[in-house]
């Protein structure tokens, strides 16, 4: 018998070694799919440091389908670097790490935000606590074991001051448990790369105020080439308007030594590069920081998975380490929760490594490439972001599981996409994100628009047709598919959207979502044929599962996602 072929009843359906935005996010999902979880941390104490508060534009669409508005309305927009001639507070130029894009009908984020990382992941414990779930802190894995029955965990939780064992035992196991990941080491996953020892950074948070340090800029004193402190008003640190993220470096400064020294030598090296008197009011937290640019081979084996940084870590240029973490979660946490509950074969999480690999290894090139341009190029340069890391290009295009009747032979893409073909004229193709639609109407003529349609629970099935009637045969085709719906009340939902000025008070159809896409957003967005029935199944992450024009099609996609 095998050591885990006895699972007790008290089995977790999921433990989460691991509290940060990865962790965290796949727990809310799970749990909202009604996957119960465990989520451990090391750590005696939550993060305080505001680290990577980036968040692109297609991380505000997820956040915003998982209905977690919060976080969106508390971020704040990106503001422009100004940089200052030596030794003045003269302003010498100001530079924008990314130009703004206006929202669109398609795209309703446009452009970065910033919130400090602590900061999301205070939200987004606040939403688990709603589900009676608390991080476990002081609580570490020490190692695990796995079959085909599930997962047992070794666990060590320290109460005053001793080592308290305990055995968990789960179905699944999500190592979220940073760069030091024990949970990709305990599979034994390579994590191949480099770590830039030419390169070192201080980063922290600090309080402080002095003349003309306003919070509408970035501001940048000295040069990286040989000692540079920058500051940045983060609103989000600090409980007044003096909190600022600290980056300091250069080859003249003793990164290491500098701290080790304590907070006076950290002032004292602020204080020598601004030509202002600096009131110091508190440090919250500081530590060295060097670009780790690795990832792993595989995100999984058997039971056992990783995401975030425990799969893949790069140098800060871009935002894109806690945006991709998030995306990890996403991508893995509804394919779990179907499994779990018996929905979907176990062959459904072999799909994690195959879409999300591909994503993580671009991302590696583009930060990187940022990164040795900052070393190589001007000041100006060096901050320069490219489009494509707004990630709204992402796609799954390649997946083994998504399906397209309509766009079949398109050449492949990159897994960033084409920034530049994002509005208007690009076919929509299966694997890729799914568009914003506002303006639709049901027959009381409420409005809905697609965002507040998806979520990360379910797949959304889109009928687009031109009267109710002609998008009877799919919609009767999904009922016995689904076994008359109650097999797929909770995580399959069908939509169907009427073209501009059809009818939606007439051919009322029970128990689905009828819409008349008034101004026109949804047609122009999906591109369904003119007078034709046209089928989008959006998946819960947000992304295209299957484009097609036949039932056939359609179900085919289905039945290999559902057992």
């Amino acid at each position: 018998m095998s050591f885990v072929s006895q699972i007790s009843r008290s089995t977790i359906p999921v433990l989460i070694s691991g509290a940060g935005p990865s962790g965290l996010t796949a727990a809310l999902i799970l749990l909202r799919s009604g996957v119960n979880v465990r989520v451990i941390d090391k750590l005696p104490a939550f993060n305080p440091g505001c680290r990577g508060p980036g968040l692109q534009p297609r991380t505000l669409e997820l956040f915003h389908q998982a209905g977690l508005h919060e976080i969106v309305e508390s971020a704040q927009r990106l503001i422009p670097i100004r940089m200052y001639k030596p030794g003045t507070m003269e302003p010498a130029r100001d530079v924008m790490m990314s130009q703004p894009h206006a929202p669109t009908a398609h795209f309703p984020y446009g452009e970065t935000l910033i919130l400090g990382q602590n900061r999301t992941e205070h939200l987004l414990r606040e939403q688990l606590a709603k589900h009676d779930v608390h991080v476990e802190l002081s609580t570490e894995l020490l190692s695990f074991e796995q079959d085909e029955e599930g997962v047992v965990v070794q666990v060590a939780k320290k109460q005053g001051g001793h080592d308290i064992p305990e055995t968990i035992h789960a179905q699944f196991l999500l190592g979220a448990d940073g760069a030091r990941s024990v949970v990709r080491k305990g599979l034994g996953c390579s994590f191949l790369g480099e770590t830039r020892q030419d390169t070192r950074l201080m980063i922290g948070d600090v309080r402080l105020a002095g003349e003309g340090l306003d919070r509408e800029h970035w501001h940048s004193f000295g040069d990286m080439k040989s000692k540079a402190v920058l500051l940045n008003p983060i609103h989000t640190i600090g409980s007044g308007e003096d909190g600022f993220q600290l980056m300091a470096g250069g080859i003249d400064v003793d990164i290491g030594a500098t701290i080790a020294a304590g907070q006076e030598a950290i002032y004292d090296l602020i204080q020598e590069l601004l030509p202002v008197k600096v009131d110091f009011r508190e440090l919250i937290w500081v530590n060295e920081f060097r670009p780790n640019i690795r990832m792993t081979d595989k995100f999984s084996d058997g039971r056992v998975f990783i995401a975030g940084d425990a799969a893949h870590c790069h140098s800060p240029t871009g935002a894109q380490g806690l945006n991709s973490s998030v995306q990890d979660a996403f991508n893995l946490a509804w394919k779990m929760a179907l499994v779990v509950k018996g929905l979907s074969p176990r062959s459904l999480l072999d799909t994690y490594t195959p879409e999300r690999l591909p994503v993580i290894a671009e991302m590696l090139n583009l930060t990187t490439s940022i990164l040795n341009r900052a070393a190589t190029q001007g000041a100006d340069r060096s901050w320069e972001r490219p489009d494509r890391l707004r990630m709204l290009g992402v796609n799954y295009r390649s997946s083994p599981i998504v399906l397209d009747e309509v766009s079949a032979g398109l050449d492949p893409v990159p897994a960033y996409g084409d920034a530049n073909n994002l509005e208007g004229g690009a076919p929509l193709v299966a694997g890729d994100r799914a568009p914003d639609a506002p303006g639709l109407l049901d027959a009381e003529r409420n409005k809905h628009r697609m965002f507040d349609i998806f979520e990360p629970t379910r797949h959304t099935v889109l009928i687009f047709a031109p009267t109710p009637e002609n998008a009877r045969p799919m919609l009767e085709a999904l009922d016995r598919q689904g076994s008359g719906r109650d097999k797929w009340t909770e995580v399959v939902s069908s939509v169907v959207v009427l073209p501009a000025g059809a009818t939606v008070s007439d051919g009322r159809l029970e128990g689905v979502l009828l819409l008349e896409d008034a101004e026109g957003f949804a047609y122009a967005g999906f591109s369904p044929g003119e007078g034709e029935t046209h089928t989008v199944v959006v998946r819960p992450d947000g992304y295209i599962g299957a484009v097609g024009r036949s039932i056939e099609g359609i179900k085919r996609y289905l039945e290999q996602i559902f057992a």
